[in-house]
């Protein structure tokens, strides 16, 4: 079902995956629309109980795709660094490849809302839990149920 990757030399263990997943500020989300085409979005998310959340607008493109097909992949980069005298780039990066479900239960999406608070704004834990509390009405989130990951790094 899914392809070995092809610079197995390049590839990290399971840890170095979860620790780009947790560190990483953002990824980009692929989907695909009923028209046949692929649709590749950037978006802030937070990585907990192997899954990834992360929020939106309660319509929109992605919403439509994840409606017609919830196959996706998420892909996430690292720390990099360009190597000019190498031609070449250090990166780490990891590719997720999951269903993604719109978020119905209360519970999960106060969990997912304060997960992603928790990673971007930790030092304003109590206004961005108040955040929560007058917007979260207004948010669909999004998980992640993850089917596979591979990661990749090419640090020296």
């Amino acid at each position: 079902m899914f392809r070995e990757m092809r610079r197995a030399d390049k590839q990290v263990d399971s840890v170095l995956v979860e620790n780009i997943l947790h560190k990483a500020k953002y990824g980009v989300l692929s989907t695909t629309g009923d028209n046949g085409y692929a649709y590749g979005v950037p978006l802030n998310y937070a990585y907990c109980d192997d899954k990834i959340y992360f929020h939106c607008a309660k319509d929109g493109h992605k919403l439509d795709n994840i409606k017609h097909n919830n196959a996706v992949c998420f892909t996430v980069v690292g720390d990099t660094h360009i190597i000019p005298q190498k031609f070449s780039t250090a990166f780490e990066s990891v590719v997720v490849f999951g269903r993604a479900f719109i978020v119905e239960d209360e519970s999960e999406i106060e969990y997912a809302l304060k997960a992603v608070i928790d990673k971007f704004s930790p030092e304003h834990l109590t206004e961005g839990y108040e955040y929560i509390a007058r917007s979260a009405k207004h948010t669909a989130i999004v998980r992640i149920d993850i089917e596979r990951t591979t990661g990749k790094s090419s640090k020296e």
